[in-house]
């Protein structure tokens, strides 16, 4: 089964109770996005958004300018019938993100629970290109720690530190901040996640 099918049937045969990333408040990666102080008007993109309630939250907050990218086409239009008419104020994008080539700008790329599954250096060093490419301001990733799981959903992952992930972004961002924390799953196991927050360097005169 190739990853598109895979994710696919995921989201056809499993509720959200019975998947481990499931949040039902996305507190840190607000707390992340709010921090960043952009405009409520500033391009934000959710790479592997699914059917995350972070875009509600989003919304709800006054933010006009989303976009959520995931591999899964049944992911996203779950969350599109939970939204109901708000969904038609989000840009949705059905796109592996190894094969994802975007078009515009955005000031914040956030990204939880995508990057650990990008696991060859091709497509590592594509994913930082695309980052460094296409982000303005702000790069917030939460992704397995070294004290995560070794495996999610049956496919293996990648794990990270701080150390890595510098050494993967720190060319063209800051680290702002960085720290793990413990995902209860809704099945009560515990994962634990690093999270960063990068802020665009520029040069300059």
């Amino acid at each position: 089964m190739d990853k598109k099918s895979h994710w696919e049937k995921v989201y056809e045969t499993k509720s959200p109770q019975e998947v481990s990333w499931t949040q039902e408040i996305p507190e840190t990666s607000l707390r992340l996005i709010r921090e960043t102080n952009v405009a409520k008007d500033a391009a934000i993109i959710d790479i592997g958004g699914g059917d995350s309630k972070l875009v509600d939250f989003l919304l709800e907050e006054g933010y006009s300018n989303i976009t959520v990218l995931d591999i899964s086409a049944n992911a996203l239009e779950r969350a599109k019938k939970r939204l109901g008419e708000k969904a038609e104020l989000v840009q949705w994008i059905v796109s592996d993100i190894n094969e994802f080539t975007p078009i515009n700008q955005y000031a914040i790329w956030h990204d939880r629970a995508v990057f650990h599954f990008v696991n060859d250096e091709q497509n590592i060093n594509r994913y930082v290109e695309m980052v460094t490419k296409f982000t303005t301001e702000h790069f917030i990733i939460g992704t397995f720690s070294e004290n995560g799981p070794l495996k999610c959903s049956g496919l293996e992952i990648k794990q990270y530190n701080e150390q890595k992930l510098n050494n993967l972004f720190g060319h063209s961002f800051s680290l702002t901040t960085c720290f793990t924390e413990d995902h209860t799953t809704p099945f009560d196991t515990i994962q634990n996640f690093i999270f960063a927050s990068f802020k665009r360097k520029y040069s300059g005169c």
